[in-house]
């Protein structure tokens, strides 16, 4: 890594971000318009919600703190079912459901950076939540799981030419309600974090 570059991580809420504010011991930097915390080595941005606040605080973070590469790392839902919670998958391909390509029916697909030695998957991104069991069998068609900012965050990144990676770890299925998904992300957001350190950190 640069010395001069630290390394850039996006994470949409703070319950997500907790281990790795604590475990990396990060100090408050910014509070507006994002919170940003930040060491010599990396810089954590708190987007929020939704592909707008990513594609935010993604060019927030690039124009200001000149990050070598960013993480995109958080919770998804699994589109199939068929990942147990707390899986863990490296993102190759992104499709946004909720948008098409100009003149065509075809959603837009983003191809992110990836790392060797990892599992790959497809990961599908709206701004609206996926929960119904008849949305997740939509999504299944072109994704593994879901999420609400991974497309956003590759496109900024994309346009500054700064390199992206993304890691999602599924915290619900058509079986989670609301407070299921809550209680997961509280449950595996420990296992991001050692991933994070143990997996993907040494190899960067």
């Amino acid at each position: 890594m640069n010395n001069n570059s630290p390394l850039g991580i996006i994470m949409a809420t703070r319950i997500e971000a907790d281990p790795f504010i604590r475990g990396l011991r990060l100090s408050a930097i910014e509070k507006k318009p994002f919170a940003v915390l930040g060491n010599e080595e990396v810089i954590l941005a708190i987007s929020g919600i939704g592909k707008s606040n990513a594609a935010i605080a993604a060019a927030h973070l690039i124009s200001r703190y000149h990050p070598e590469r960013i993480f995109n790392l958080g919770a998804a839902g699994s589109a199939s079912g068929k990942q147990d919670i707390g899986t863990i998958m490296h993102i190759n391909k992104i499709v946004e459901l909720d948008r098409v390509r100009p003149f065509s029916v075809k959603p837009v697909i983003h191809k992110p950076d990836v790392l060797d030695g990892f599992s790959q998957a497809a990961l599908a991104t709206q701004d609206r939540p996926v929960l119904a069991p008849e949305d997740r069998a939509a999504a299944d068609q072109y994704a593994d799981c879901i999420d609400m900012e991974g497309a956003a965050i590759v496109q900024a990144c994309r346009a500054y030419g700064i390199k992206v990676y993304l890691f999602k770890i599924i915290t619900d299925t058509a079986e989670s309600g609301e407070s299921d998904i809550i209680r997961n992300i509280l449950n595996t957001r420990i296992r991001l974090f050692e991933f994070f350190i143990e997996k993907i950190r040494p190899i960067i």
